[in-house]
């Protein structure tokens, strides 16, 4: 199947959206989906805010019955793309998965920051995300911003930001809800989830455990954690929570298959705890907040001879320690003032071990593979509405780290609304990135004289609602240098990223039990990367009759680069997949999952093939 034969269906049946809520009008829904908190810190009208803001809610979340959010996080998001090389679990080291990729901007080059409410998730040492930490089950929405939000963020968020939301419970009594399954390749999933909320209290707990041997061998994932979340209302304006998200995964890493590996184990563990206290009144609302992250990680690279097994481990603990403070106000009528202040502490230990004796040994890390970093900043984000019809929306963020300085970072943007359906958006930002401790510290081609990656992104959007149908179109161009790259095994800033491209997005809800959806992306790269597509498209459908829902997706991806340089490859694949509920009454709803169902033969990750039409079934229980 080629691109042209894909498209010419698509557009013809000009597309859709989310899936049917059968007691929620269009236009209720519509209006719940306009509001986010991602691109300006403070709930908003995503129709007054000049950046590109695409947001999957639970239902969205859990109507595939996926245990990561990332696979629907691809299918919805277009120019997203997540790398994958089994059926369940992206791994860590060599050969992983899991690669966000956002407009040929990659969040395994740490330049796609993950946020779980506003606070940055990624492993201090080597500063890119662990995609096996971003469940399900902790998520009550997921806000993706295309383009830079370092004014906001700061480092890492050069080419977007994925906030994470976590649940809580809005209304006075308890549920709980437990999700068995089981399928191809020995896969079990479970996961169990209880809301409470009395009076002034509210909780939410939640716990799983995955595992599967995957499809080829020496490639079995093992996991398992829990989330906890308690809040309070100390009165009508204010209110405090705490939280807590861990996970541990267990994963069998089987090299290429042009070079399988024997031992190649990885014991990771990774958590979140945070305590915020927030203030909501009628011209102002704000936040404080402290969060720290930390990770364990234990592997073993593994060999091509099984026997001759590795003497050692590789270790690293490291941890991120933050304190975020912003209040947004209402200074007059049409305006809003968010000022704010950040705090990290960023450090961390890498060492081998010997699987022997348990020693350390001598590892080729400067400053004895111990190091740490401090980011402190300061932003100021301005938006007014200078008349019904147009906002303008500028920022400026000053961030000093402890070892590269300071990075100023500004940003602009206008909506006009020319009609009450539709908006015209035009934003300029910069975006930037902070060297990690393994490119300054770890292994010999670390350099301590290394500066901030940067970029530009210009971008021309317009978007309108036309009663059950809306559409959106989106133009961007990215201009950015001293990427860090490794010349002559040495980390230098010589790096440059020139990538422009068209997404184009569209949802239609047909009656109150057809709902469609679709979107396309276009990208151009001057510097191409792994796991970047020339082109992506997705056609969704959702179907709802009394007690059946089919919720079902056609994906075609072409020109996916699996290597560049001399040795350039390129993959295209249509995937299909296919997930069916039927209520049996109302606690109790049966399931079955078809992913791959045209058996397509692909890679995302080279040398890592993926698992033909697999299959999984199960129960969901709510009570």
């Amino acid at each position: 199947m080629n691109k042209t034969s894909f498209l010419i269906p698509l557009m013809a049946i000009a597309t859709v959206n989310t899936a049917v809520a059968e007691k929620v009008e269009a236009e209720d829904s519509l209006a719940i989906q306009e509001v986010v908190v991602t691109g300006t810190r403070n709930a908003v009208d995503v129709r007054h805010l000049p950046m590109t803001v695409t947001v999957i809610d639970r239902q969205r979340l859990t109507e595939q019955q996926q245990t990561s959010i990332l696979p629907t996080a691809m299918q919805q998001v277009p120019s997203l793309v997540v790398t994958s090389r089994a059926m369940m679990g992206y791994g860590v080291s060599t050969g992983a998965a899991g690669g966000i990729n956002l407009r040929g901007i990659t969040g395994g080059a740490g330049q796609l920051l993950v946020l779980i409410d506003g606070h940055p998730q990624y492993q201090g040492i080597y500063g890119h995300p662990i995609s096996d930490s971003y469940q399900t089950l902790m998520a009550d929405r997921v806000e993706v911003l295309r383009g830079p939000a370092s004014v906001l963020y700061g480092s890492n968020a050069m080419g977007g930001v994925l906030n994470i939301v976590t649940r809580a419970m809005h209304q006075d009594g308890g549920k709980t809800q437990i999700n068995l399954g089981a399928g191809s390749y020995g896969t079990v999933q479970t996961e169990a989830s209880n809301q409470i909320r009395s009076g002034k209290f509210s909780s939410t707990i939640a716990a799983q455990y995955n595992h599967t041997d995957n499809h080829r061998p020496r490639m079995g994932f093992e996991q398992y954690g829990g989330y906890l979340k308690l809040g309070y209302d100390l009165s009508d304006h204010w209110n405090t929570y705490v939280d807590a998200d861990i996970t541990r995964f267990n994963a069998s890493y089987p090299g290429p298959t042009s070079a399988p590996l024997f031992d190649g184990d990885q014991w990771i563990t990774r958590g979140v705890v945070s305590a915020a206290l927030e203030n909501r009144y009628g011209r102002t609302s704000g936040s404080l907040s402290v969060y720290s992250n930390f990770g364990r990680h234990k592997i073993d690279d593994g060999t091509t001879d099984a026997s001759k097994p590795t003497q050692r481990y590789f270790r690293s603990k490291d941890a991120l320690t933050g304190v975020s403070w912003y209040q947004s106000a209402q200074l007059f009528e049409g305006n809003r003032l968010t000022v704010g202040l950040d705090y990290m502490h960023i450090y961390g230990n890498a060492y081998y071990t010997s699987k022997q004796t348990g020693e350390i040994l001598e590892t080729p890390n400067k400053q004895s593979g111990r190091s740490y970093r401090n980011e402190i900043a300061g932003y100021v984000d301005f938006r007014q509405d200078i008349v019904g019809w147009l906002t303008v929306d500028a920022g400026i963020r000053v961030d000093h780290h402890s070892i590269t300085g300071t990075e100023w970072i500004p940003q602009a943007g206008i909506v006009v609304r020319p009609s009450t359906t539709g908006e015209i958006k035009a934003m300029v930002s910069k975006g930037f990135r902070n060297p990690t401790m393994r490119e300054m510290y770890l292994y010999p081609p670390s350099n301590i004289d290394l500066e901030p990656e940067r970029l530009w992104n210009y971008e021309l959007s317009w978007r309108q609602r036309l009663g059950h149908f809306n559409y959106g179109a989106n133009l961007f161009y990215i201009k950015g240098d001293n990427m860090i790259q490794t010349i002559n095994r040495k980390n230098v800033n010589t790096g440059e990223i020139e990538n422009y491209g068209l997404e184009l997005e569209a949802q239609y809800r047909i009656d109150n039990h057809w709902a469609l959806s679709t979107n396309h992306s276009w990208l151009h790269m001057e510097n191409p990367i792994v796991a970047a597509p020339t082109y992506k498209g997705f056609l969704g459908a959702n179907y709802h009759l009394r007690k059946w829902s089919v919720v079902a997706g056609l994906q075609y991806v072409n020109g996916l680069y699996t290597a560049i340089g001399d040795n350039e490859q390129k993959e295209h694949f249509c995937l299909l997949n296919t997930t069916v509920n039927y209520a049996l009454c109302k606690s109790l709803a049966l399931w079955v999952r078809g992913e791959n169902l045209l058996a397509q033969s692909y890679e995302i990750n080279l040398g890592y093939p993926m698992p033909r039409a697999t299959f999984m079934g199960g129960v969901n229980i709510n009570f």
